[in-house]
């Protein structure tokens, strides 16, 4: 799981209880402590650690950008100073999370302490006008479940646009030169999103084989475990060729501290090493480290914001729509030639080769059933957004490379979606529900959030912890 560090920047107002608020900024301390967050607070700033006055919010913007805070923690344990909450979190530029703790009973006499859920009304719209986007945690008790899981989807937010605003892939080659569709503008791209490629041409990946071959150690190691992990039906040179591929694009991502790749799959591949590059693709994206085919950027880009939704060690596969199910009206096969992640698979992955191609190299092998994201970013004539939604594990008909028939609610709507644009026949898949996750991150990454079903109302409920 990423380790995500918050700004804890707790908020009162004078005209309420400065004990009653110090009490919850205390007890909310203790509940992060409790739920294992890492949070960096402003006990030094005042002897109160609150959030109320200009000059201590001076020193806090100090303090949480030499801390390197992924976000803004803003509880308002009584009312909250809200033009403060606004100016530190225009200055800071990271995701926020507004909360206060649920009000108590008024006193006999009629007097209240906090208000809190007035106060997050006034800091919600100043917020506004100051233009900052902020995500709202529902007004709750500490103990709620509500509370808990807020700060966790929270944290995958955060993760999310941590990992989108540091992307840089490394571009194996140009994009084939029938696939038009995976052409990306790489200058936009970098002038609105500050995604960076590093592009190496395929004589420096072929050289790289070569000599992680010769050096021997990593290669045979790499074998071994696939003889291991896999069923084996290809020789021993092809192998090792496969092996030192998967060593060589590590190593190269590592080089041009890069956190994915898109390698140019075929044809000028095959031959120079007479291999599909799937199966060694598919040993780098079980590490963590997503490498998808035919040079798609956005693709790359896909897999980054879904495994960062997931904050977590669950993988994405990266797969073609191809054709529809023969049986289920709402079926779909997912598949491409054999690069998923091997803990993807639900049964043991046989090393072979693919459909359509001559070469060897690639995995087969049916994913495992269950409920799964389905994500797509993409982009044409300067408007990028991303095409969000869910779908389940089927039964079907047997299928080569990796694979997975897929049911979702309605798929000739889903199929305009995609046909209509700006998307293509890519998308990365995921086994866990991160929908909420990129709906809400996508307000802070400047992308509209694109759901192929109307589920909107559903997904902003669980925001707001119904």
């Amino acid at each position: 799981m990423a380790q995500i560090k918050l700004g804890f920047a707790p908020t009162r107002r004078s005209i309420f209880s400065a004990p009653d608020a110090i009490k919850y900024r205390g007890l909310t301390a203790a509940r992060l402590r409790e739920l294992g967050i890492d949070f960096v607070d402003i006990d030094d700033i005042n002897a109160e650690g609150l959030l109320y006055d200009e000059n201590d919010r001076l020193k806090i913007v100090e303090k949480f950008k030499a801390a390197k805070i992924d976000g803004l923690f803003l509880p308002h344990c009584n009312f909250g100073t809200e033009y403060e909450c606004a100016r530190l979190a225009k200055d800071l530029r990271v995701p926020v999370l507004l909360w206060g703790p649920l009000d108590e009973r008024p006193e006999p006499n009629g007097v209240r302490l906090r208000d809190t859920q007035c106060g997050l009304f006034a800091t919600g719209k100043v917020l506004r006008r100051f233009q900052v986007p902020f995500t709202y945690l529902t007004n709750c008790r500490l103990e709620d479940p509500a509370f808990e899981r807020g700060l966790r989807d929270f944290l995958a937010v955060c993760n999310v646009v941590k990992t989108f605003k540091n992307i840089r892939i490394l571009q194996i080659g140009p994009r084939p030169y029938d696939f038009w569709s995976t052409m990306c503008n790489e200058g936009e791209l970098l002038e609105r999103f500050n995604v960076q490629l590093a592009p190496v041409p395929l004589p420096e990946l072929t050289a790289e084989v070569k000599k992680a071959i010769a050096e021997g150690a990593e290669v045979q190691a790499t074998m071994a475990y696939c003889r291991e992990k896999m069923e084996v039906k290809v020789t021993d040179a092809q192998l090792e060729n496969i092996a030192g591929l998967a060593v060589a694009m590590e190593r190269l991502i590592r080089k041009y501290h890069c956190n994915a790749a898109a390698i140019q799959c075929w044809n000028a591949l095959q031959s120079e090493l007479g291999i599909m590059p799937c199966a060694a693709n598919a040993l780098l994206n079980d590490k963590g480290i997503p490498v998808v085919c035919e040079t798609d950027i956005h693709g790359a880009i896909t897999a980054l914001l879904v495994e960062a939704a997931a904050n977590d060690d669950t993988r994405s596969f990266f797969a073609d729509w191809t054709i529809r199910h023969p049986d289920i009206p709402n079926g779909e096969l997912l598949q491409h030639c054999g690069p998923w992640p091997l803990s993807v698979a639900g049964c043991k992955p046989c090393i072979t080769y693919p459909l359509a191609f001559d070469f060897p190299g690639a995995l087969t092998a049916e994913a495992k059933h269950g409920g799964l994201t389905l994500a797509r970013f993409d982009g044409d004539n300067g408007e990028y957004s991303l095409l969000l939604g869910n779908a389940k594990g089927v039964d079907g008909p047997k299928g080569m490379g990796t694979y997975l028939w897929v049911e979702v609610e309605n798929i000739k709507r889903l199929e305009a979606k995609i046909v209509e644009g700006p998307y293509i026949h890519h998308c990365v898949g995921i086994h866990k529900d991160v929908v909420p996750v990129l709906y809400e991150a996508c307000k802070y990454m400047g992308i509209k959030p694109d759901l192929y079903d109307p589920i909107e109302e559903q997904v902003k409920a669980y925001l707001r912890g119904e």
